[in-house]
């Protein structure tokens, strides 16, 4: 197991709060790190790396693994969305975007915490 598949695994799934979650090269548009079934195509790596640079994200939301996502949050190295009870989280660093969604049975908060510190730990090494 890579060292961003562990640092996925243990700082993301582990918190049960995050239900999948990836880590996505943004100059490759290629997966780094996943959780188990949690497959996402290449047009869509694209697409949510494009959203952090087209002010629409906020407006017009995020259509994602056949769900339409509302944004509520969006700024230059986040981007937070729901759609019913679920929520999709992306957050970027300087070579990463990471991932993540949660269902109605976690907390946001604990994801977007979760999200937010590994991308702070991963902005600290340059990454």
């Amino acid at each position: 197991m890579n060292q961003l598949q562990t640092l996925l695994t243990d700082c993301l799934i582990n918190t049960k709060h995050v239900e999948n979650a990836a880590v996505v090269t943004t100059k490759t548009a290629t997966v780094s790190a996943t959780s188990q079934r949690f497959n996402i195509p290449v047009p869509m790596m694209q697409m949510l790396i494009d959203s952090f640079h087209h002010t629409l994200t906020r407006e017009e939301g995020i259509r994602f693994m056949g769900k339409n996502y509302t944004c509520v949050r969006a700024d230059k190295n986040s981007i937070y969305c729901k759609s019913n009870e679920h929520g999709l989280i992306l957050v970027k660093t300087a070579v990463y975007i990471i991932v993540a969604t949660y269902n109605d049975s976690m907390y946001p908060s604990v994801c977007v915490e979760a999200v937010e510190k590994l991308a702070a730990y991963l902005r600290e090494k340059g990454k």
